[in-house]
């Protein structure tokens, strides 16, 4: 096979029998002096989008579901009515619209309330809300009255049968015109943890109530007012990303060119925005919106990938390069503005009124998402406007192509050259097994960088088909162990791939939760999260690196349909750590004769961090932790050692030595 002299040197030969131990142990040379790449800064990243409820119902930290009441056009979805007295009735009122982005309300006859006898609303959350004890919820709320009303109203954290009341507080001040409310809800050191709750709002006075973008959040990451939630960012943190790709792939574009993302109407005040229907079956209330991405980003010291819209939408609609392409050009400028323009321009003075005066960091700027589907062929002309228009006003910024080089010659962009292109690879576990050795070896060096910009291995069912959606949401130890061979040969390869990313990365696993695509990294519901054999893989990776790409080969491997083990080696220039990765994608441990030449010094002792179990092996929401790497010493350490990787495993040495 090709190999050039930039690449790592890695002599597989492939395994008959992958079950059976060797009688002679395969031999791994490392050469800490033949550096053969530099691992790009920004290598380990993120990419989500909202499917699955990555967003609204998990990642965005708001608790009410439908809390603008316009996820359905005919009645109040995830509300209830609580009757007291004799009648009470509530429906979705479009002529007491708050103001003209959110243009429906929820009115509510309570002419029977009395002492005693409360009428008043209640909403289910996202497959329950989530109360624990001693913690602070922040309500808001819109309201108004038809006058007759003069008692306050009551807000309260309640058990779906009503019979705890968790917190409760009273609201006063309700009258003929629209008007911002707010109290918090404090529950005891004593409640009980539980999802199975529900959000009150009730009265016990007579009268007529309208209700608009009603909300409730918890204590989300670093207490942003609009902010996510805390436990699913400490699980991102710890994979320490360099950025996340936002605002995500199909999400982006949205199945029609009026429901793409609106980055513009994501902005600013929760009563402003609209929200827009999203493309994997509910919508988006835009919480999360273009500014909450950035400081998403800076939360976890990361950058933006930004994703701007270029004229494609996956219903197949597309905008015709020149004037009719023009006015998306001069938004996506506007975009990058509001990113990154300092408060003398007129998109960095809106981000700094939005709140956050100082410009934020960007590198990368991806044209559009996944154009290889668009059969117009217009993609080349799409991409040049856009790259001609933002390189004559940001020439420091780096720009992505969404035609990778497996898809066909025609499909490429031809009249510009990219800074990189977009690979997508979703393949069986032991395609990527098969694939990793050579794949990214064979891409042309003389041509564009690449950007794996969503990539994941699935066990035997296509995640796209309908079988699927029976599947557990999450990967199991094969689907890892296809995954650590794709990063494997992915790190290696460093000198071409510069940043990659698995998608998607979270998914809501209530029963009857919206899901739409598997295999997931994270799984989540309302109280709990959990990470995958794939995340606890991808953690080990991303944790455990250095700069340099360092030669390392395998010689002594059987040949066969799949490489038994895989592996690569990065060297951290400033401690002289080298760190060494192996896939052992065989149902038996595989003994390994090492040898590191370059180095005078090498410490006696190093670090293992091993992942390993049975390819159908998972974690779940009810056994989170059945697959986590396990941290070792490694004694006896030399220039020359035998190590055996356990059977179905993913394995970091850290090895510590000086040249």
């Amino acid at each position: 096979m090709r190999r050039p002299n930039s690449l790592v040197t890695l002599a597989l030969m492939l395994c008959a029998a992958p079950v059976v131990v060797q009688s002679a142990p395969a031999i791994l040379r490392i050469d800490e002096g033949q550096v053969t790449a530099g691992v790009s800064p920004a290598f380990y990243g993120l990419m989500t989008e909202e499917i699955n409820h990555s967003y609204d119902g998990g990642l965005y930290a708001e608790l009410i579901q439908n809390r603008t009441f316009q996820d359905d056009v005919k009645k109040p979805v995830h509300w209830t009515l609580l009757q007291g007295g004799t009648s009470a009735w509530m429906g979705l009122d479009p002529d007491r619209p708050l103001n003209g982005a959110l243009r429906t309300s929820l009115k509510v006859d309570a002419g029977s309330a009395s002492a005693g006898s409360r009428v008043g609303i209640a909403n289910d959350g996202f497959w329950g809300i989530p109360v624990r004890p001693d913690t602070t919820y922040r309500v808001s709320f819109y309201a108004r009255s038809d006058g007759a009303l003069h008692g306050p109203v009551t807000v309260s954290l309640e058990s779906n049968d009503g019979k705890t009341t968790f917190a409760k507080a009273a609201v006063s001040g309700i009258g003929d015109g629209w008007g911002k409310f707010s109290a918090t809800l404090k529950t005891s050191a004593h409640a009980t943890v539980s999802s199975t709750n529900r959000f009150v709002i009730s009265t016990e006075t007579p009268g007529t109530l309208w209700f608009s973008l009603v909300s409730l959040f918890p204590p989300t990451m670093n207490d942003r007012p609009n902010g996510n939630r805390v436990d699913l960012m400490r699980f991102m943190a710890a994979m320490k990303p360099r950025f996340i790709r936002c605002p995500g792939g199909n999400y982006l574009e949205g199945d029609w060119i009026a429901t793409r993302f609106p980055w513009k109407d994501t902005l600013g005040d929760l009563a402003t925005r609209p929200g827009h229907p999203g493309c994997w079956g509910y919508r988006s209330s835009d919480g999360l919106g273009l500014l909450e991405f950035l400081e998403w980003a800076e939360d976890l010291g990361a950058e933006p990938v930004l994703a701007i819209y270029a004229g494609y939408s996956l219903g197949g609609n597309y905008v015709k390069p020149g004037p009719d392409l023009q006015p998306y050009v001069d938004n996506a400028l506007d975009e990058i503005e509001y990113v990154t323009g300092d408060t003398g321009t007129k998109w960095g003075a809106r981000r700094a009124a939005d709140g956050h005066p100082a410009p934020f960091p960007l590198t990368w700027v991806e044209v559009g998402n996944e154009d290889f589907f668009d059969r117009s062929g217009t993609y080349d002309g799409r991409f040049a406007q856009f790259y001609d228009a933002i390189k004559a006003k940001y020439p420091g910024l780096k720009l992505i192509s969404t035609i990778s080089p497996e898809r066909p010659a025609e499909q490429h962009v031809r009249s510009r050259v990219p800074d990189a292109v977009d690979e997508h690879d979703y393949w069986r576990a032991d395609a990527f097994e098969r694939e990793a050795p050579t794949h990214f070896e064979k891409l042309d060096r003389n041509g564009p960088k690449v950007f794996v910009g969503e990539w994941a291995s699935y066990e035997d069912t296509e995640p796209w088909v309908k079988a699927s959606e029976s599947l557990p949401p999450t990967p199991n130890m094969k689907a890892a162990l296809g995954d650590a061979a794709w990063m494997v040969a992915m790190e290696r390869n460093s000198d071409i791939v510069l940043m990659q990313c698995y998608a998607p990365m979270l998914v809501r696993v209530d029963p009857n939760a919206d899901r739409a695509w598997r295999p997931d990294m994270i799984g989540f519901d309302s109280l709990r999260v959990f990470g995958s054999p794939t995340y606890y893989a991808f953690k080990m990776f991303s944790q455990n690196h250095g700069d340099k790409v360092v030669r390392a080969s395998l010689d002594g491997l059987p040949a066969g349909p799949v490489t038994p083990l895989d592996c690569s080696a990065t060297l951290d220039s400033g401690t002289g750590a080298i760190f060494v990765k192996v896939v052992n994608v065989t149902a038996a441990p595989q003994p390994v004769a090492i040898t590191i030449d370059g180095v005078q010094r090498l410490s006696a002792t190093g670090r293992a961090v091993t992942l390993a179990g049975r390819p159908e092996e998972t974690n779940s929401i009810t056994d989170p932790t059945h697959l986590v790497p396990v941290e070792s010493a490694v004694p006896g350490v030399t220039r020359a050692f035998t190590y055996t990787f356990p059977a179905d495993s993913v394995t970091v040495l850290e090895l510590n030595g000086r040249p």
